[in-house]
């Protein structure tokens, strides 16, 4: 029997919560939950005292006492391993940048349908990323913004998933040959290439060929 991707939920609203708790448990081959929680600081709480630690935390924004930004700011501090994606009915992008900036995993619209959700946990579980149509284009524009404010020659923005997809890419590698020896989809290639292209201030993956030999990448990856 595979092992089931463990689920916490943080959402003030109770009927949503319960929509939520419905849709994880509806797919229980695949997920457990393995708790839920009406506030960030309720979460923190509740998560530090479970003897195994949620893998994907859906979190909501707009929240009482301690909100979604703050709250995935502490997860990631207390249990880095923890991967979130924000739930909302926002798609603004002051929002959106924010939880990017404190390491959000995905971003999803409460109206999206359940085959949707169980689809973004299960990227972000096997380590992609998974932003909902309705917010895919304001997703790169943060990006693009947020990668104005980072060293684009600190070669620490990129993470071990990122590099690994970029070392393959300067092999001349298809998406799906990538997807393949990477054990993803190519799906989450395709993302990991925007993330690449966004974070090293490159407009094509030819570009992240010139990023790479500017940073004598060649040799390390």
């Amino acid at each position: 029997m595979k092992k089931r991707i463990q689920i916490f939920i943080v959402d003030d609203h109770q009927l949503v919560r319960e929509g939520l708790i419905s849709i994880v448990t509806e797919f229980n081959e695949d997920f457990e939950l393995l708790g839920t929680a009406g506030n960030g600081i309720e979460a923190i709480n509740v998560i530090g005292e479970l003897s195994s630690k949620p893998e994907v935390v859906l979190m909501d924004i707009n929240m009482p006492r301690m909100n979604g930004m703050e709250c995935t700011k502490k997860l990631k501090q207390l249990f880095p391993k923890i991967k979130v994606i924000a739930l909302t009915m926002h798609n603004q992008g002051l929002h959106i940048k924010q939880m990017l900036k404190e390491g959000v995993h995905g971003y999803v619209l409460k109206d999206c349908d359940k085959n949707e959700l169980k689809d973004a946990i299960l990227e972000v579980a096997e380590g992609g990323t998974y932003f909902s149509k309705g917010v895919a284009n304001e997703v790169m524009m943060q990006f693009s913004q947020l990668r104005k404010e980072l060293n684009r020659k600190d070669v620490s923005i990129l993470s071990p998933r990122e590099k690994e997809v970029l070392a393959l890419i300067l092999k001349d590698r298809s998406n799906k040959e990538i997807a393949d020896e990477l054990c993803i989809s190519v799906r989450t290639v395709e993302t990991h290439k925007q993330n690449l292209i966004s974070k090293t201030g490159s407009n094509s993956v030819a570009g992240l060929v010139v990023f790479a030999l500017k940073n004598n990448l060649l040799d390390e990856l």
